[in-house]
């Protein structure tokens, strides 16, 4: 491969990165792509265009995902410097969906003119994105559409959510970089994309008025445990002291409360062996810990909070012990009594679970979460019907980054609960992941409330706006009025099925299009 275009990929994909949150700086961004465009268009073989693609994504990818290499540094088994290989090793694998769009668009349209061009790899780029969103249990993070969400009150362009869906609002974001692209060659295109680009702008406006409360008050807990503390028992008690503290002063209050992933160590269900309630800060009594809890939440309100559930059986050597476990959402009530729970569906590779534990583990590998046994996952998207206090749709952590995978449509919640430890994922990490939490919400109609061990928690209206927060590093509570979910979006309805359809129409276009407008011509 020739170095200069080979450095300019790996330049441009290091850009494009760079319009994600912590940046934000999604005019590089948008800038970036079209230089990708345009290097992808002008490749002479496919070959080349594979080469530059790959080298882009694998660029773009590392630089997005480097908040996964700061987990290795919470992993006393595995060394810190680990976590930077890591990185850019997962990122070989996923740079090959950026590469398989850009070859489709090369074999398809290469001889198309450079807008032609834009539209079939526009619609190659959403399939792929699809693609990388559920092989092998999927890895969607983070959609190249991220680019175009705004700020906090404001939706950016990712308004269209609704109408397109994740993974076709990345092929948006490819588009205006062909804009871009098409309109610095071709200066006699240039007023015709300018055009188009103000007329976008208009979406970066805030909306004209705020979506509606709900009848349903909360209580969101951020109690800011460090991970490094997580689980040392020397700190339990004042955890949740901590946590008890922020949530008691509205107690005699019918509400929802939410404290977050990795909130209380405690187990909570009965019938465990001795050993496994020894460390509880309810002095090994899980009666006594639900209890406790209904004392501080109140009489009238619903808790919902994250829970470690264990799976008893025989192990190998006849005593009765836990063979996997269950991150979970519990929902208790103000007597302590358990109403519903929830187990987490897609869990972490090398997080929640060890692939190939057979091979892997005796060459010294391990999770990255402590513990010598996996999770295992639930069922997938579960609503929980907490009579007065609505009916929640729950998302542990890194769920609420699947789109299309949010939401049981045949129970369709007033509110999504995401709780969360961040507290690992570096300075990238959480931003990017309220970012894509704030996405779900649009995409699906509905509000996102995020309780996270140490940041950023949020509540999220229907419309992507961030109503409430709690910044890094902070323990403080927050108090309001869920805000009122949408009616069902075009997305909600169909799914990924209109995800495809706009990949077909994109691609479609740039096909037929030019022949289109060339016998046109001919005819005038």
């Amino acid at each position: 491969m020739q170095r200069g275009p080979a450095l300019a990929a790996i330049i441009l994909g290091l850009v494009a990165a760079c319009a994600f949150p912590p940046l934000h700086l999604w005019p590089l961004g948008l800038a970036a792509l079209a230089g990708f465009v345009w290097l992808i268009h002008s490749a002479d073989n496919w070959k080349q265009a594979l080469g530059r693609a790959w080298l882009f994504g694998w660029a773009h990818l590392t630089l997005a995902n480097n908040w996964i290499a700061t987990a290795f540094t919470h992993q006393a088994k595995m060394p810190e410097v680990l976590g930077w290989v890591a990185v850019p090793l997962l990122c070989i694998y996923l740079a090959w969906y950026p590469a398989f769009a850009a070859l489709v668009a090369h074999l398809l349209a290469k001889k198309r003119p450079l807008w032609a061009f834009g539209l079939v790899l526009a619609g190659a780029w959403i399939v792929t994105e699809w693609l990388r969103g559920w092989v092998f249990t999927g890895y969607p993070w983070p959609p190249l559409g991220l680019m175009l969400l705004g700020g906090w009150d404001a939706p950016g362009l990712a308004r269209f959510l609704p109408w397109m869906g994740t993974y076709a609002l990345s092929g948006l974001a490819v588009l205006l970089g062909v804009a871009i692209a098409d309109g610095a060659i071709r200066r006699d295109h240039l007023l015709r994309w300018l055009g188009f680009a103000a007329a976008l702008a208009l979406f970066m406006l805030p909306p004209s008025d705020l979506t509606p409360d709900s009848p349903i008050r909360y209580t969101l807990v951020q109690p800011n445990i460090p991970q490094s503390e997580i689980n040392d028992a020397s700190k339990f008690e004042a955890q949740f002291a901590r946590i008890a503290a922020l949530t008691n002063t509205g107690r005699g209050d019918s509400r929802v409360v939410l404290w977050p992933e990795s909130a209380i160590p405690d187990y909570l269900e009965d019938g465990y062996p001795a050993l496994y309630y020894r460390q509880m800060t309810a002095g090994g009594d899980p009666e006594f810990a639900r209890k406790r809890i209904g004392g501080i939440i109140g009489p009238q309100s619903t808790l919902l909070t994250g829970v470690v559930n264990l799976d008893i059986a025989a192990r190998p050597d006849g005593t009765q012990g836990a063979v996997s476990a269950r991150n979970s959402v519990m929902a208790l009530d103000g007597e302590g009594a358990i109403k519903a729970s929830y187990a987490k569906a897609h869990l972490v590779p090398y997080g929640e679970y060890l692939p190939m534990r057979s091979i892997l583990e005796p060459l010294g590998l391990s999770r990255l979460v402590a513990g010598s046994i996996d999770y295992v996952p639930g069922p997938g998207p579960r609503t929980l019907d907490l009579g007065e206090h609505g009916k929640a749709g729950i998302q542990i952590c890194y769920e609420i980054v699947f789109s299309g995978a949010v939401v049981d449509p045949a129970n369709r919640p007033d509110y999504i609960f995401n709780p969360s430890n961040d507290g690992w994922f570096g300075a990238w990490g959480p931003p990017q992941h309220l970012a894509q939490a704030r996405m779900r919400a649009i995409e699906e109609g509905l509000p996102v409330l995020r309780s996270t061990t140490t940041g950023i928690s949020a509540v999220i209206d229907s419309q992507g706006i961030v109503r409430q927060h709690i910044g890094r590093g902070k323990a403080d509570a927050l108090d309001g009025i869920v805000p009122a979910a949408k009616p069902p979006t075009l997305f909600g309805r169909f799914g990924h099925a209109l995800t495809l359809g706009w990949a077909a129409l994109f691609m479609a276009l740039g096909l037929a299009l030019p022949r289109a407008l060339a016998l046109t011509r001919a005819r005038g």
